[in-house]
C-alpha cells in the first residue's frame, strides 16, 4: 500500500471544501470503521455487517451515505455488492488517523 498521506504536501492547494464534507461523513464511528476497513480490501455487505456486529439495514444506511458522497463505489459480482474506497482525499486522510501522521512538508 503507498503512503497517501505523501501525495499532496501541505502547503500545496487543495479542495478544503471537499475534504471538509469527508471530515463530516467520516466523524461518525461506524462509517470511519467502515472506510478504514475497506481500505484494505473490497468486501460485501454481509462482510461488513458481521465484522461490525450490525443489522444489515444500518450498515446498508451507512454505506449507502459514503456511496453518495463518492467516498466508495459498488462493484457487483453476481448478486453481490463489493465496496471500496475510491475517494483519495478519503485515503489520506483515514490513513493519516490510523498512522498518526500529518505531512507538514
Amino acid at each position: 500500500m503507498t503512503d497517501v498521506t505523501e501525495e499532496i504536501p501541505f502547503d500545496k492547494q487543495q479542495d478544503y471544501d471537499r475534504e471538509s464534507e469527508i471530515l463530516k461523513v467520516l466523524g461518525h464511528p461506524i462509517r470511519l470503521k467502515i472506510v478504514a476497513g475497506l481500505m484494505s480490501q473490497s468486501c460485501n455487505v454481509k462482510k461488513i455487517w458481521e465484522c461490525l456486529g450490525l443489522p444489515q439495514a444500518t450498515v446498508s444506511q451507512h454505506l449507502a451515505l459514503l456511496k453518495n458522497k463518492d467516498i466508495i463505489t459498488g462493484r457487483r459480482e453476481g448478486v453481490e455488492v463489493f465496496y471500496q474506497v475510491t475517494s483519495p482525499e478519503a485515503k489520506r486522510i483515514v490513513g493519516a488517523i490510523f498512522r498518526g501522521e500529518i505531512n507538514c512538508r
